[in-house]
């Protein structure tokens, strides 16, 4: 265990559990749909590569409010922030679900024990310019949108309820 940890907005969030685990319950109870973080197969897939900056887009927080708490919790000094960039909260111009040509329920893969970061890349990559795909996921899939992005996509996600995500990608180039 490494409990000298020092929690910043890049911890992993596998790697925060594994130093402090007592703040499994601390991050459920601020966030419930981290509650998904008891299934094991999203415990070593998505919590190993889910920053705590992502965690923090997801339950729609600021991260310097989520570090705090943290800190907090396991007793390290608080953080001041100045001027953080706030995530962009407008639909975008190309949005329009109407544009939809391909779709993807990753619900039952996961309960297969089955990761869709392939397949969803797969997808993307056969996207025509001006046609988006929409994810459906249980939770905000923040590493997915990353690798998106890196491949030149640009997304738009659909809050619908605690655990169902709407994301819309659409190709830039």
């Amino acid at each position: 265990m490494e409990e000298n940890l020092i929690i910043t907005p890049k911890t992993k969030v596998l790697q925060l559990l594994e130093a402090y685990p007592q703040l499994e319950d601390v991050l459920i109870e601020y966030f419930p749909a981290f509650s998904k973080l008891k299934n094991p197969i999203l415990r070593k897939t998505v919590a190993k590569i889910a920053t705590l900056q992502q965690a923090a887009n997801v339950g729609n927080v600021k991260v310097e409010t989520l570090i705090n708490v943290l800190r907090k919790e396991v007793g390290q000094e608080l953080l001041e922030y100045a001027d953080q960039k706030q995530a962009k909260t407008t639909m975008p111009q190309w949005f329009d679900p109407s544009k939809v040509v391909m779709e993807l329920d990753v619900a039952p893969m996961l309960d297969a024990g089955e990761h869709p970061v392939s397949q969803v890349v797969s997808d993307l990559k056969n996207l025509t310019k001006g046609d988006l795909y929409l994810l459906k996921a249980p939770f905000l899939p923040a590493p997915l949108i990353d690798k998106a992005t890196s491949l030149g996509f640009e997304n738009h996600v659909v809050v619908k309820g605690e655990d169902h995500f709407e994301i819309y990608f659409n190709r830039m180039d």
